[in-house]
């Protein structure tokens, strides 16, 4: 059989149609090296490559990371900045600062430099710094404790503690009342100590760590620019006004304005209203670019805020100086002024500002809402011979040690990594697996912390605990994923960087040189002159005809042609992705699609629908020995009890078929988990009445509703006739165990019929009525229409599509095959599918990742462009980089056509940005038409 041919390793199992690739043993003992694995599930975390001379160098040297969060950063000369500074400093041995997730991760000899003391340096860089904990070791713990009055308690808890077994190190604060332990997990836990410290006279109790998450709301930063935006908008739109008026006047009326009239000699009214309008906008909503271009000035670089504020203050200073000339002078006409141009750059600047702040506050909520998951108390039990429970103690989840007891009541969240020593039950474990399906739990089966206990009551032992749970390691890989720094949009921070002491130059040089030529041939300049008179001296003449050309080099080279030509084309390609359903996330996202060679998408919820639906029915022998409605009735009755998806997805089928949200009455009902369910039915005449008289009765039979023959099942229902009276139907609905278990004997034709669709990685369930088979109901997760189409489509780009997925890989393969997708990655772990899309990326791949779930936040923001079906979860939706709200497969091709479109357009903004600068320089330096 195909499915044969699969074969599975450390890293999930790699299905192709053709050939199946294979890990070395070398390569497998060295992954495993590095891999956290239990029984049923593998964790692998892969290290980020390193120059082999430096793995030599640093071979016996101490190195430690630690995780800072960095507040003020406003592009990528901030960045460039930090990183400069830091790696100068002895004991650091790399720096990675992250602008979007506001962290940077640093390397550092800890005999050298302490974290503590890099955040200083970065404070010194006039940034915000604070040491965050991005780690969270297992073996250290830290305890909050009162009650402590002197440095001799201190003294006497220390002792207390280096005195017990497994105690590595304490160190006790009397000052924070604090206390961090070092210890190994494996003969002592948290609860221990704080038993040991209360039995002391003291209180204790775990100290919260504080994630990154909490540092990422952005609220101050989205209130300023917010403020910012507003009040540049408030001046804004009058000063937009009236270019708009003196553009239209101008080509309309040959004579002067209204508003060109002087109220004084030298003042005209029109200038006088954008001096008033320019004024506030200058100074209170560009407060803010004045203190950090004052920050870069002092650290010797220059940045984007450089060149707005030098641009705005420029026009403003100039417009001040010439307007206060012509009064002094008493010019008839007044000067043509620059008070417009503050106003309006400060506008988009703050709007674009403010919502770069608000996206990065998405980050923050999607890790929230992941350790929302967390089961926030557990239930430690002691348990005596015949694992009888002795006794029951309910604790904080952060107390929970390795090789706790723990009950699991049904509807509870698992707090901790572990294995059933008792019971069984169902635990929907969609957070990791990303499948709607329960999985049936027993002894010796593993469960993870944050899914949930569906039906039994379980008794589990913790074998993960705190950070090493699964789901804070998928918290920690989205975290760092997003830590990671992609090489996004710095062209223009950079050629800014060397632009504005290149226009200085510029503008200097030009003044000197005009100041020359005057000096040596005034006729030349003089041409140049207009209202030339001879009261004013000509050394005057000169310098003012120097400074006008000097001012117009450093206007006219404002940096806005370069600053917009990027954000201008995102803006007009998101807009567009927008009203097409296709939501991204900024320009990096956008910018970086088009590169795109690599595709990979998720099985349950992205290729297919996420939801079982009965996809047929096989009747056993002849539709008249029980009729389809009654049949279908008395089956809907029975799993309308049923908390299974199967049961839910047959259920709704019937109701469907029927024509009717009505259903019989239920008793007895039982759930075997892994099995199926038994029960008796009744009321069902009530069913088929209502039936008949619905709108929406069934008019024709279902084309999934088939007939087959077996020769091993018999049915002695009978018809009934007359008045209506409520029967009882004993009702069986299960797997071949479950029905061999109740005396029932599965025929060759039902056996061949079962296994046809569970090759094709569908599921087949029996059903009994009053002690006969009477046939199948085949329940899957069908694919989504567009699915094929898009895959081609893809194909036909030139890009490589890949099937991801945590579900077994004869499920997967089987829905590989059916919508044109040559390679599988199956029965991957989050963790796994980090690896995986870091693998091709290695390779020099731009992979992009599509999917749903909460277990596939880490792939989606790792991968180079995450995209986030819109009908998935929050999580997903909001670590992705676009989401496709109309959860379209074929919005996938469209996103990355934009992409290339929208890097045209940026391409060719450059083009001319750079051509007005070229050109328009030179121009401005030559020449300065008077005014």
């Amino acid at each position: 059989m195909y499915s044969e041919k699969l074969r599975t390793d450390a890293m999930g199992t790699i299905a192709s149609a053709s050939e199946f690739s294979h890990h070395s043993n070398k390569e497998l003992s060295e992954r495993k090296k590095q891999t956290l694995s239990s029984n049923d599930y593998v964790l692998e975390f892969l290290p980020p490559k390193n120059n082999s001379n430096n793995q030599n160098n640093d071979e016996h040297v101490t190195t430690k990371k630690c995780f800072i969060q960095i507040t003020g950063m406003t592009c990528a000369s901030c960045v460039a900045n930090i990183e400069k500074n830091l790696l100068k400093e002895e004991g650091i041995y790399s720096v990675l600062v992250a602008l979007m997730a506001g962290k940077a991760e640093v390397k550092y000899n800890p005999d050298i430099i302490q974290a503590t003391a890099i955040a200083e340096f970065i404070r010194g860089l006039d940034f915000d710094a604070v040491v965050i904990d991005g780690t969270s070791p297992g073996g250290k713990l830290e305890l909050n404790i009162k009650g402590m009055n002197s440095a001799s308690c201190v003294h006497n808890i220390e002792s207390k503690l280096s005195r017990n077994d497994g105690i590595l190190h304490v160190s006790v604060n009397f000052t924070t009342k604090k206390a961090t332990i070092k210890l190994d997990p494996e003969l002592v836990g948290p609860r221990d100590i704080i038993r040991i410290i209360e039995g002391l006279g003291f209180r204790a109790s775990v100290a919260k760590r504080h994630s990154a998450v909490h540092h990422l709301d952005h609220k101050e930063e989205i209130k300023q620019w917010r403020k910012s935006f507003l009040i540049s908008l408030v001046f804004g739109i009058p000063v937009f006004a009236l270019m708009m008026y003196t553009i239209v006047m101008d080509n309309n009326y040959s004579g002067s304005m209204a508003l060109e009239q002087n109220i004084i000699l030298g003042l005209s009214s029109l200038n006088l209203i954008f001096f008033i309008l320019c004024t506030p906008v200058q100074f209170i909503g560009g407060w803010y670019f004045y203190v950090q271009t004052c920050k870069s000035l002092k650290h010797k670089t220059a940045n984007m805020d450089v060149l707005i504020v030098l641009a705005t203050s420029t026009a403003y200073l100039y417009s001040c100086v010439i307007l206060i000339v012509a009064i002094a002078e008493k010019t008839e006409q007044s000067p043509v002024t620059f008070f417009d141009t503050p106003p309006m750059l400060f506008v988009f600047i703050a709007l674009g500002r403010w919502l770069e702040h608000v996206a990065k506050s998405k980050t923050s909520e999607a890790l929230v809402k992941l350790l929302s998951l967390q089961a926030m108390d557990a239930t430690v039990v002691t348990l005596g011979k015949d694992n009888t429970i002795l006794c029951e103690e309910q604790v904080d989840a952060d107390l929970v040690q390795k090789g706790d007891i723990i009950k699991m009541v049904p509807g509870g969240k698992f707090p901790v990594d572990g294995k059933v020593v008792e019971g069984s039950s169902m635990a929907d474990e969609s957070l990791i697996t990303g499948e709607p399906m329960p999985i049936v739990k027993r002894e010796g089966s593993i469960v993870i912390a944050g899914s949930i206990n569906a039906q039994g009551t379980l008794l589990i032992q913790a074998t993960h605990v705190g950070s090493d749970t699964t789901l804070l390691q998928i918290v920690k890989l989205v975290e760092e994923a997003q830590t990671s720094k992609p090489p996004i949009q710095q062209l223009a921070d950079k050629l800014s960087g060397y632009f504005t002491p290149f226009i200085v130059v510029i503008s200097l040089l030009t003044l000197t040189v005009w100041i020359i030529i005057g000096s040596v041939n005034f006729g030349v300049m003089k041409k140049n002159l207009s209202g030339f008179t001879k009261n004013i001296s000509k050394a005057e003449l000169i310098v003012r005809f120097a400074f006008k050309t000097s001012i117009t080099v450093l206007t006219i080279a404002c940096p806005c042609a370069l600053g917009l030509a990027v954000p201008t084309a995102v803006m007009v390609g998101t807009g567009i992705g927008a009203q097409n359903g296709i939501l991204i996330k900024g320009g990096e996202p956008l910018e970086m699609a088009h590169k795109i060679k690599v595709v990979m998408f998720d099985k349950t919820g992205t290729i297919t629908h996420g939801v079982p639906k009965v996809i047929r029915v096989l009747i056993l022998g002849h539709i008249a020995e029980l009729p389809l409605k009654k049949l279908l009735a008395v089956v809907g009755t029975a799993e309308a009890s049923s908390e299974h998806p199967i049961g839910s997805a047959i259920t709704k089928y019937c109701k469907e078929q029927l024509g009717t949200e009505m259903l019989g009455y239920c008793t007895d009902f039982q759930s075997v988990p892994g099995c199926g369910i038994s029960c008796k039915v009744t009321n069902i005449e009530t069913v088929l009445i209502k039936s008949e008289r619905s709108p929406d009765k069934m008019q024709k039979q279902d084309p999934g509703l088939m007939q087959i023959s077996d020769s091993h099942s018999t049915a002695s229902t009978q018809i009934i006739q007359g008045p209506v009276t409520s029967q009882v139907y004993s009702v069986l609905i299960g797997n071949r165990e479950w029905m061999t278990r109740n005396g029932f004997q599965v025929g060759n034709d039902l056996d061949e019929a079962m296994i046809t669709h569970e090759i094709s990685g569908q599921t087949a369930v029996l059903f009994a009525i009053d002690g006969a088979l009477h046939g199948i109901i085949v329940i899957s997760d069908t694919v989504k229409s567009e699915a094929t189409t898009a895959v081609s489509s893809l194909q036909n780009m030139g890009v490589d599509v890949v099937l991801l997925t945590g579900d077994n890989f004869k499920t997967a393969t089987a829905v590989a095959r059916q919508v044109g997708i040559k390679k599988v990655f199956a029965e991957v772990l989050p963790s796994q599918k980090v690896a995986k899309v870091q693998e091709l990326q290695e390779q020099g791949k731009t992979v992009a990742m599509v999917g749903d779930g909460i277990n596939d936040s880490p792939v989606l923001a790792k991968a180079d462009v995450g995209i986030a079906i819109g009908s998935g979860t929050d999580v997903a939706i909001e670590a992705a980089d676009v989401v496709l709200m109309r959860s379209d497969l074929l919005d996938v091709v469209a996103c990355i056509d934009l992409s290339k479109k929208t890097v045209f357009r940026i391409r060719i903004n450059f083009i001319f940005a750079l051509i007005y600068n070229l050109v328009g320089i030179p121009i401005a330096a030559a020449t300065r038409s008077q005014t």
